[in-house]
């Protein structure tokens, strides 16, 4: 009741896209004016039901050419809008992330690894998906020079840590010991990169983490048996490289053999968020058993699955959620040092 004693009705208005009447309110202290659809996802959208089309076959490996020519747009209304679904997933994966109660699972640990426009801008995808439920908590750039042959690169071994890599695992390590329960230490699975090691010494947390480390073993030609060490780490890195899998299966940008790179950083990211709440929220864990529980039930944030249009219900404002300081970094695309002249940064 208190809520509605501080608004009245002002009138209500139509849109040609949409017939349904939208009602306005006045604010009985400030005297300004607002509507129902200001604090909806879809404010300031002409097509109100492009964002739950364009974000399902966003990861039904869609491209934007063909959404358009399918939704009826133009192709830089496709962009445009992905560009918006990318920044409300970040507020909404930090907002989901405030509702746990605590981390009670190990976290696997890798990064992904795709391109930035072309081959020789490298880019590691930070991913922490949870051993038992499969949810994804954490998605975190690491931009870096990139492997091959060419001569100005490094061998691995001979380059030792990579700074990217060490400062992408220290900000999602920072992000997650908050949510670990008072008593318990944060178990984090990895492979046998050093990186690791080196980000857990830098910031004194060898008494606040511990490392279950499976080094990737050296493996025969395909379709040769594997060594009791390579099931080992098979096994327990299983939720990460499901999810890499699915990734590459279902994004063009990132297969092995793709002229569709993303273009800048941020927007890599968005759409990895995209990916992600859809991985936790809508797409059962396995549909092979079939299991249609989503890891989201299984950390009881959730008692079913969802669609899009439940996630695109609310519009999510980061002054109220306040998301990690590398995730405003997206959101307010700050990362990329030079963007293009005709692109603005979002302040909203």
């Amino acid at each position: 009741m208190g809520r509605s004693r501080s608004f009245q009705r002002n009138g209500w208005y139509r849109t040609p896209s949409d017939p349904r009447q939208v009602p306005r309110f006045r604010c009985k202290t400030c005297r300004r004016t607002c509507s129902q659809q200001t604090f909806a996802a879809s404010y300031y959208l002409k097509r109100r039901d492009l964002p739950p089309k364009i974000a399902t076959q966003l990861v039904a490996c869609a491209g934007h050419r063909q959404m358009a020519r399918s939704f009826h747009c133009s192709k830089t209304t496709i962009t445009r809008q992905i560009e918006r679904l990318g920044r409300h997933a970040i507020l909404f994966h930090a907002r989901c992330l405030q509702e746990l109660s605590a981390i009670a699972e190990p976290i696997v640990h890798d990064h992904f690894e795709t391109f930035i426009g072309r081959q020789d801008h490298a880019l590691g995808v930070g991913t922490a998906v949870g051993a038992r439920s499969w949810f994804v908590y954490d998605v975190d750039p690491a931009p870096h020079q990139g492997s091959g042959r060419r001569p100005d690169r490094q061998p691995a071994e001979r380059a030792g840590p990579s700074r990217p890599y060490v400062a992408s695992i220290r900000r999602t390590i920072q992000a997650l010991l908050p949510r670990v329960s008072g008593s318990r230490r944060l178990q984090c699975i990895v492979d046998g990169r050093v990186d690791y090691l080196k980000a857990v010494q830098l910031r004194g947390w060898k008494e606040q983490v511990r490392l279950r480390v499976y080094p990737n073993p050296k493996r025969g030609p395909k379709g040769s048996p594997r060594s009791p060490e390579a099931m080992a780490r098979d096994a327990a890195m299983f939720p990460v490289d499901s999810l890499h899998q699915l990734i590459r299966h279902s994004s063009a940008d990132h297969k092995r053999e793709t002229i569709a790179f993303g273009r800048r950083l941020e927007s890599i990211l968005g759409r990895a968020y995209v990916f992600a709440i859809w991985k936790n929220f809508i797409k059962g864990r396995s549909e092979r058993k079939p299991d249609r529980t989503t890891p989201a039930m299984r950390l009881s944030l959730t008692e079913m699955p969802w669609r899009w249009e439940r996630i695109f219900v609310r519009r999510l404002f980061p002054a109220r959620i306040r998301p990690t300081n590398a995730a405003m970094k997206l959101y307010r695309k700050l990362w990329t040092r030079r963007l293009p002249s005709l692109t603005h940064r979002h302040a909203a």
